[in-house]
């Protein structure tokens, strides 16, 4: 693709800047230029997202109904499965899957909730509980 057909579809990488692609200027020569992106990979960013925003959902409401701990709602809106959250807090799976058990998460002491806080980057306090309604721009919010 030449540098002047790059698509600027604008969408969701719009709003964070630009993407880089590869394309051949006028001389024949790869080079970069940047792109908003296009409308194919618009649609599967907002489809993405969707799924995460529904993921997200249900373990607000699983935590609100108290068969999860608040963990599991971090780890799905920092989109984490159960392997990485593992790995960032440095515990084996098995420990980080009995954590998101509300009963084992509130006997958790201070130092294992801190290592949690510090992954989600929250405190300690917003860790131990959730927001009282959840709405899609918790999702994209960043810390």
């Amino acid at each position: 693709m030449k540098t002047s057909e790059v698509p600027q579809d604008n969408g969701m990488i719009g709003e964070y800047g630009r993407e880089v692609c590869y394309a051949v200027d006028d001389e024949g020569r790869y080079t970069l230029a940047a792109s908003l992106g296009w409308e194919a990979k618009n649609i599967v960013n907002d489809q993405a997202w969707e799924v995460i925003v529904q993921e997200t959902a249900l373990a607000h409401r699983l935590v609100q109904q108290g068969e999860l701990s608040p963990i599991a709602y971090y780890q799905a809106r920092n989109q984490m499965d159960l392997g990485l959250l593992a790995r960032y807090v440095g515990m084996a799976r098995w420990r980080v899957r009995r954590h998101r058990r509300p009963e084992v998460f509130n006997r958790l002491p201070e130092r294992i909730l801190l290592r949690y806080a510090k992954v989600f980057a929250i405190s300690i306090a917003e860790l131990r509980t959730v927001p009282a309604t959840f709405t899609a721009e918790l999702v994209r919010q960043r810390p």
